[in-house]
């Protein structure tokens, strides 16, 4: 039985840059298909970068046609502002692929470098270091679209435990 090749969309959120990933699935095979940025104009107002962001996700998704999308948990951090305001470019950049009736996974950045690296604790190097060899035609990738990647990448390996785990069980 040979298995319907799915792409899977990642997000790495951000106001200043969205990282984005798109990669195909068929069976444990991983394919690269795109990546990229989103990068809203730093000068905007704060309404306009993240209205930049939405129309660059439902960009992607009229491009791309992912079956389904994934995208990185906000972290809290120091500032309570800035918490905030991520929370919000997580929003902007989940809303196209919700509206667009595809499921949207989210993960932990801990379980994403996990999953790619082989430990939560890993940098942002050694995150790209893998992508380039698991996805070895993705070429050089920013640190944002590498991330985006991972993401797509620990969906695609959370999917396969989930088939495993409901074959299983029935």
């Amino acid at each position: 039985m040979s298995s319907v090749p799915i792409r899977i969309l990642g997000l790495d959120p951000g106001l200043r840059r969205t990282g984005w990933g798109i990669i195909s699935v068929e069976g444990s095979r991983l394919t690269h298909v795109a990546h990229g940025i989103i990068s809203p104009d730093d000068k905007a107002p704060f309404a306009e970068r993240l209205l930049t962001l939405f129309e660059g996700v439902t960009d992607l998704i009229a491009t791309w046609q992912p079956d389904e999308a994934a995208i990185e948990e906000t972290f809290v951090n120091n500032n309570p502002s800035s918490t905030l305001k991520l929370g919000h470019a997580r929003a902007a950049a989940m809303i196209p692929p919700a509206r667009a009736g595809l499921p949207v996974a989210e993960y932990a950045a801990l379980v994403v470098k996990k999953s790619v690296v082989g430990t939560g604790s890993a940098d942002k190097a050694q995150v790209g270091f893998m992508i380039s060899r698991l996805l070895p035609t993705a070429g050089p990738t920013t640190s944002d679209a590498a991330d985006a990647l991972a993401v797509a990448i620990a969906h695609a390996h959370a999917r396969k435990a989930r088939a495993l785990t409901q074959r299983s069980a029935a």
